[in-house]
């Protein structure tokens, strides 16, 4: 028999994008509930309830049944408080359920598999190599703002065919679509007005770029996108917005994040930073490890489309359920040792790019980012250390770092 479908105690606050802002992650509450209640019904001010879901097992029960877990119409816990990210009102991958998810998917997916990617390898290595060059003779700055953005704006915008003098627009635009929360990148004041200027300016730019590649295509993810078909017809402009969204966020938030959270891991565990610079072996390992501690995308969504029993928790049809990657990242059952920073970490199953039909597009795109920055590090980088607090991004929704001041010294 099951047991009632809500549990009436009091729950720790997951969601709020001020917390994250001012804490971190929410490691102990996280593991509190792994521990006691895996499968937890939300009720907090400002948010629609929802179940939190934290263990690495139930994730990826409900991520392979996209039959009976629903990307539509919730594929993220937002506030109430304030309009929606503007990413919520598009018709992106992320928010897509079968049948239609897999064929938008197809689009670019073959642009995006290992053999494809590998041959853009010494292209990410020459982007690496001159950010670092240019950091070379600042000795002290922001390790977000002059190596790991100027290094993942320029990959994704490459792919897309965005021209250099429009990398910053583009990064701007980034940050006000992921946290118009935060009120560092407001417009005029107000979330909302961040929201509709980002979406509107990013619709004219991306627009007039589809225009002139449908009419003169290049080898470019633009003409990609704006020539591919779904069921025969071209994509409308909402749904190129859309998909362009994805591209761009993902291409740039998640893996600047990453390259940030995982220097910062390597300086906090410098045992396993001089492994990294004594064997390059340990890169690949590195590099998932960087992955599992830092997971950058906090949590997505699904909704059930029939009642559902988990963990004896009866949840019931239109009910949402929300899906914290970083917890199953330290899932006791699935890393014994979850909470030690291990670059020598073999198996890592990690669920940092998801699992399941909605795994993460640009995968493989991200490992060759992250393995060609710290490969690139381990031999430059001859000492690096925090200068000022970190400062993070006001969102629940990507775990973003602002700021990362330091002091370091890196070899020409």
């Amino acid at each position: 028999m099951s047991q009632p479908a809500r549990v009436p105690t009091r729950l720790p606050d997951v969601v709020s994008a001020e917390r994250y802002e001012r804490e971190g992650y929410p490691w102990e509450d996280w593991a509190w509930l792994r521990r006691h209640e895996p499968v937890a019904w939300i009720e907090q001010p400002d948010f629609e309830p929802f179940w939190a879901i934290t263990k690495h097992a139930d994730i990826v029960e409900i991520s392979k049944q996209p039959e009976i877990w629903r990307s539509e119409p919730r594929f993220a816990v937002f506030t109430t408080r304030v309009p929606p990210p503007a990413t919520t009102q598009l018709r992106h991958l992320a928010s897509m359920d079968p049948p239609e998810h897999a064929k938008y998917r197809e689009i670019t997916s073959r642009r995006l598999t290992p053999r494809k990617v590998r041959p853009l390898t010494a292209r990410v290595e020459a982007i690496t190599h001159a950010v670092l060059d240019e950091a070379a003779g600042l000795r002290e700055g922001d390790f977000v703002r002059d190596i790991a953005a100027p290094i993942a704006i320029t990959v994704i915008a490459e792919l897309l065919g965005v021209p250099e003098e429009d990398h910053e627009r583009l990064f701007r635009w980034t940050n006000e679509v992921v946290a118009p929360e935060d009120p560092e990148f407001h417009r005029e004041g107000t979330t909302e007005r961040t929201a509709d200027v980002a979406r509107l300016e990013l619709f004219q730019y991306f627009d007039a770029m589809s225009r002139d590649r449908r009419a003169h295509p290049r080898d470019d993810l633009v003409s990609v996108i704006a020539n591919g078909t779904v069921d025969g017809r071209l994509l409308e402009p909402l749904e190129l917005l859309s998909y362009y969204f994805t591209m761009v966020v993902a291409g740039n938030e998640t893996v600047r994040n990453a390259m940030t959270g995982g220097l910062l891991a390597l300086l906090e565990h410098p045992d396993q930073w001089q492994a990294l610079q004594r064997d390059r072996g340990l890169l690949d390992t590195a590099v998932e490890e960087i992955l599992r501690w830092v997971c950058p995308v906090i949590q997505f969504c699904r909704t059930a489309a029939r009642d559902y029993e988990l963990r004896g928790r009866t949840i019931r049809a239109g009910e949402s359920v929300c899906m914290f990657y970083p917890s199953a990242n330290r899932d006791e059952e699935v890393f014994p040792d979850g909470d030690r920073f291990r670059i020598d970490r073999r198996p890592n199953r990690h669920l940092s790019f998801g699992i399941g039909e909605h795994s993460c597009l640009g995968a493989h795109l991200a490992r060759l980012e992250l393995r060609c920055l710290f490969d690139a590090l381990r031999t430059r980088l001859r000492h690096a250390e925090p200068s000022g607090p970190v400062e993070r991004v006001r969102s629940s929704f990507v775990g973003g770092i602002k700021r990362a001041p330091m002091r370091w010294e890196i070899s020409a």
